[in-house]
């Protein structure tokens, strides 16, 4: 089979050994959809789920794929579906609210200057200018998943390094869990009081690309808002409206995007799977029912991620993905569904 795109984002995984698909000599011009979903592995149907991954291809007539699409869909109670990579959002802010910190465990919230509506909060940032230059900034860290809030009152120096943003100066607050799901587990928020905004893990993943790019623990707070999109005038801040954005690759649609512009231009036939699952840490852990991670004791193969590198900028779990892609293939008759690896959801 050919190299699958999961090269480029995890290093040394590799495929599963399974035989080369077959070159079709049919016309496979078309449109396919695939998908997974939430609790496949526990008997249910797609028809049962409540959240599922959609993948629709379109292929030309030799399978070279000339259209993808990705989504991450909810059910809502009313039986409708949202799109959990839909970036439309509000936000509102209250500049009279000191932020106080969340009790990491047992977890209790804090308080935010923030009320945020949008589907998905990963890599989400929001901020607001008031009218007597009180500078209000969050940002949704994507390893421990809490809402860390910045209040810059009236005066203040605006030349601070970022490094000096720490938990234990006050000056980053993390307020609001937004998933229990981090891959960091917050038990005390004391121990990490050295940390700054951008200090939870490898740097890359935060200013290696989009908003943040080309940060560094030298720069200054005035750094970090202007590539937020504050303006500032003779050093002072400009009041400004809330507004939001997604830094990085751009949460759930830049990820999407982001995978299904690198599938533009690749051949299905050749390309049959999102992960190369050939390394043993993942081919071990597949099951005869062609389940991947779901017998395994040790959580780290429960997943195909690394949050450093990236599917053209992707940091996403993508196993997941890639059943709903190679699911794509069998509705084209590339694949069989006997062929299909049902990543951990």
């Amino acid at each position: 089979m050919g190299i699958p795109l999961v090269i480029a984002l995890f290093v040394g995984c590799g495929v599963r050994s399974e035989q080369p698909a077959q070159v079709p000599t049919v016309d496979l011009s078309g449109t396919y959809t695939g998908y997974s979903w939430a609790g496949e592995a526990q008997g249910k149907t797609l028809e049962e789920a409540t959240q599922k991954i959609e993948t629709v291809l379109t292929l030309n007539t030799a399978g070279v794929i000339t259209d993808a699409s990705l989504k991450f869909l909810v059910k809502n109670s009313d039986g409708t579906w949202r799109e959990r990579n839909d970036t439309s959002a509000t936000v509102e802010v209250d500049y009279g609210v000191s932020p106080t910190s969340a009790v990491a465990d047992p977890y209790t919230p804090g308080t935010s200057m923030f009320k945020v509506k949008t589907a998905d909060l990963m890599s989400f940032f929001a901020l607001g200018v008031d009218k007597d230059g009180t500078v209000a900034f969050a940002l949704v860290d994507p390893i421990h998943r809490y809402m860390e809030e910045m209040k810059f009152n009236p005066g203040f120096d605006y030349s601070m390094k970022i490094t000096q943003l720490t938990i234990g100066s006050g000056l980053l607050v993390p307020t609001i869990r937004e998933s229990s799901g981090g891959y960091l587990k917050i038990h005390d928020w004391t121990d990490y009081s050295d940390k700054h905004i951008f200090d939870f893990y490898d740097p890359y993943i935060y200013v290696s690309r989009g908003t943040f790019q080309g940060l560094g623990p030298n720069s200054t707070v005035k750094d970090l808002l202007e590539k937020a999109g504050v303006r500032f005038i003779n050093n002072l801040p400009e009041q400004m409206e809330p507004t939001y954005g997604f830094y990085a690759s751009g949460g759930w649609a830049g990820n999407y995007a982001n995978i299904s512009n690198y599938l533009i231009g690749k051949s299905a036939t050749d390309m049959t799977s999102l992960i190369d699952w050939s390394n043993p840490r993942y081919s071990a852990n597949i099951n005869q029912d062609n389940f991947f991670g779901l017998d395994t004791l040790s959580g780290a193969t429960r997943t195909v991620q690394n949050s450093t590198d990236g599917i053209s900028g992707a940091t996403v779990r993508v196993s997941r993905e890639a059943t709903s892609y190679q699911r794509a293939l069998v509705s084209a008759g590339i694949l069989n569904e006997s062929e299909v690896i049902k990543g951990r959801f």
